[in-house]
């Protein structure tokens, strides 16, 4: 990895000029900004791409870009065999496109491409780096003073739930935690691992948890002012509602203990574990939290917006006035997204694989998350995989998720999403624990046949 990044940057530093194509949520914009940022400190002239998925426009676009060199973010390493132009850099961290070879596309056609991927180092990508944290190791080879943007990084890996499994960052995530932390951008702590430490009220904070449930607290707002009021901290100060993170010390003590009895032993971690705190932000911005910070540009990148979330990763500070429509957005559309999904009793199961079919009711953007908010609900068996199925305007948009529990048992997505969509006549590919595709729309239920083939082929 060390030698494939050194050749990597003597490639960025000679370029004359250079097309930055990055994927639209929190770790492609984070990595897009890394990248931009990098080309900046270069003086290298460049120009900012934001792409939801790889398609056929797409390829072919970076295959005639004008510039000297393509580097492509949190994007293309599926699609390896269909690059043809030379002088690309690769920072991604999904699986990569089983047909290529290094420098090498199709029989005799030779291909510069300096592909910088985890899995290509006996690494997963799912959760030991993110595409963000490659754009970063690749920034930081290029010039070591580019170690302040490793706390850019640290979000992006958050925002592709990269600490989920183990409740930490771990592994070559901890590097980057490593430079962000000695630049003094980045503190870790131990608390609960709710979302919404800085910016959701109380009662909410404990609401909304879903990962995992808490009995008598989730989806209970009775409930959590009940404890609360037992536990004498108060919602309010001033006549203003408190957040987790204006509790003190022994009041956190004391509602972290109690939150902790009421959940199953073996699921403590995921409730109680280490979170990212940035103390150069302000309280209650939504920037102060990594998870939070994520949240905000996953919010931008889901409506179209991607470029206001670059502003935000930059230190435009104007630019989070504009994301605050964004998020207010995003939180609508993925209450309305889950509500309509359960009230309309959409979800069904076969005997290997559970499914949903939102068609347009629900945005392509967003059916990833509610399918992954789902399968963590009682809505759900949480032992089989989940597709989520929604109208795009090229075909119809697949997400997969499933739990950590069956890829140990064999399970792996990115395989079956790409697998069963080429059969299909799409494109598909991702992380094994979280996959996607796009397939033609008379192909769903084709489609649904030979995922669950492979599901039955691959879990033991």
């Amino acid at each position: 990895m060390e030698r494939d990044l050194t050749h990597a940057a003597s490639v960025l530093r000679s370029a004359g000029s250079v097309m930055v194509v990055t994927h639209i949520d929190a770790d492609g914009i984070t990595a897009g900004a890394i990248a931009d940022i990098t080309l900046e400190r270069l003086g290298i002239p460049h120009r900012m791409v934001f792409q939801t998925k790889i398609t056929e426009e797409s390829i072919s676009m970076i295959n005639n870009a004008p510039e000297d060199v393509v580097w492509i973010c949190d994007l293309g390493s599926g699609y390896l065999s269909e690059f043809t132009k030379s002088g690309m850099i690769v920072t991604d961290h999904h699986v990569p496109d089983p047909k290529w070879r290094k420098k090498q596309t199709v029989l005799d056609s030779f291909v510069s491409i300096e592909h910088l991927n985890p899995h290509t180092y006996g690494f997963d990508g799912s959760y030991e780096i993110s595409g963000a944290g490659m754009t970063y190791l690749l920034s930081r080879k290029v010039d070591q003073n580019n170690r302040d943007l490793a706390y850019i990084a640290v979000i992006g890996a958050v925002g592709d739930f990269q600490d989920s499994s183990e409740s930490k960052l771990i592994s070559l995530n901890r590097k980057l935690l490593e430079d962000a932390i000695s630049n003094g951008d980045l503190v870790i702590e131990n608390d609960l691992r709710l979302f919404g430490r800085e910016t959701r009220p109380l009662i909410q904070f404990f609401q909304y948890c879903n990962e995992p449930r808490i009995e008598g607290l989730t989806d209970n707002p009775n409930g959590c002012l009940d404890m609360l009021e037992f536990l004498k901290v108060s919602v309010k100060e001033k006549g203003k509602w408190r957040v987790w993170n204006d509790l003190n010390e022994n009041e956190k003590e004391r509602v972290t203990d109690n939150v902790l009895a009421q959940v199953k032993p073996e699921e403590q971690r995921l409730v109680y574990g280490e979170v990212y705190t940035l103390p150069r932000f302000p309280r209650g911005t939504g920037l102060r939290d990594a998870k939070e910070y994520a949240t905000v540009l996953n919010s931008c990148g889901r409506y179209d917006d991607a470029e206001t979330g670059l502003r935000i990763c930059k230190g435009d500070e104007s630019a989070l006035k504009d994301a605050e429509q964004n998020r207010a957005d995003h939180r609508r559309h993925i209450s309305a997204a889950l509500s309509y999904v359960k009230d309309n009793h959409l979800i069904r199961e076969r005997r290997f694989i559970q499914y949903f079919d939102a068609g347009s009711n629900i945005r392509d953007t967003v059916v990833g998350i509610v399918a992954g908010m789902l399968l963590n609900s009682s809505e759900c068996r949480h032992n089989l995989p989940i597709l989520g199925f929604v109208d795009a305007d090229d075909g119809i948009k697949v997400s997969a998720r499933a739990n950590r529990e069956l890829v140990d048992r064999g399970l792996d997505l990115s395989v079956i999403m790409k697998t069963a969509a080429d059969i299909v006549g799409g494109f598909g590919g991702g992380h094994s624990v979280a996959a996607g595709a796009t397939i033609p729309p008379d192909k769903k239920e084709d489609f649904l046949d030979i995922v669950e083939d492979l599901v039955s082929g691959q879990v033991e």
